[in-house]
């Protein structure tokens, strides 16, 4: 057994549940006893180079560790090396030893846009996790459950972690969603027992992330009484604006907002941290520290 969660999977399924979202199954021996425990289980993708039937990993025994693994990832040559990116897992069917996600077709395509738009079943796919390296301090389903309502806000890329959150929230608890995609075609229903209000907003022909309807709505919604936890995904920029726009103005606890950066404008994950990336890790850190002290 591998001593890492790493594995090589197949895609099984693929269908376009949007004009601008492809779902992607996945199915893999290495998947039989998998559980998935958390919503907004987020892990690592590994996509092939042009001209690899796979992805070029390195080899995963009983005694690797995560440190040797990286540094193996690494010395691949760069032309040959993985494009790697976060997604969330939008669903796990132990039934059928799968897993399903859900790639945001992007205007100007990246490596995952382009590899899930082509993708047939039978290619393979690199993922790692999910995995205790990468573990919350505090697991989000009990921030979920102390909270009187839930607030989630974010672009197309946040929509996956949205939908496993509602799905996990108990009848009766409190939801409010604001959601911004490209046009109407873009929406999604979403399941859950939860007392669901969901606003739906559209940039049109704006670019992603360099649109302020999603930070406008936040500044007008009126959030109910009683103690809220917010979740927000989505650019890094506008994330981080949210996120202020909660704590300063509506005098949230940074304990009850989980923020993520999906991605960055004009950014890959394959570029270097800018110091704003930098300042946003140091915060985690030691919101994490103080946490778990």
């Amino acid at each position: 057994m591998n001593s890492l969660p790493i594995w090589l999977l197949h895609v099984s399924r693929t269908e376009r549940i949007t004009p601008h979202m492809a779902r992607v199954t996945l199915t893999g021996d290495d998947l039989r006893g998998f559980s998935l425990t958390e919503p907004d289980q987020q892990v690592k993708l590994y996509f092939p180079r042009p001209g690899q039937s796979r992805p070029l990993l390195p080899e995963v025994d009983g005694t690797t560790d995560l440190m040797s693994w990286y540094q193996a990832f690494n010395a691949v040559p760069e032309d040959e090396r993985p494009w790697m990116r976060s997604y969330t897992i939008r669903a796990h069917d132990p039934a059928t030893d799968s897993l399903t996600f859900d790639f945001v077709l992007h205007r100007h395509a990246g490596p995952a846009t382009r590899w899930a738009m082509a993708a047939e079943v039978g290619d393979c796919l690199g993922v790692f996790g999910p995995s205790a390296y990468f573990a919350r301090p505090k697991p989000l389903s009990a921030s979920l459950a102390e909270a009187d309502w839930v607030l989630l806000a974010g672009d197309d890329t946040a929509l996956p972690g949205m939908a496993t959150i509602l799905e996990s929230l108990p009848a009766g608890k409190r939801a409010l969603v604001l959601a911004e995609v490209q046009e109407a075609a873009d929406e999604q229903p979403f399941r859950t027992a939860a007392d669901l209000t969901t606003t739906w907003l559209h940039r049109g022909a704006a670019e992603p992330g360099q649109s302020e309807a999603l930070a406008d709505a936040l500044r007008a919604a009126s959030l109910p009484e009683g103690e809220g936890f917010a979740w927000i995904a989505g650019e890094a920029g506008l994330v981080r604006r949210m996120r202020r726009h909660l704590v300063d103005d509506r005098s949230m606890p940074k304990s009850r907002i989980e923020f993520s950066g999906c991605w960055r404008l004009k950014l890959t994950q394959d570029d270097a941290p800018t110091p704003e990336d930098l300042a946003e890790a140091q915060e985690r850190l030691a919101e994490a520290q103080a946490q778990t002290s």
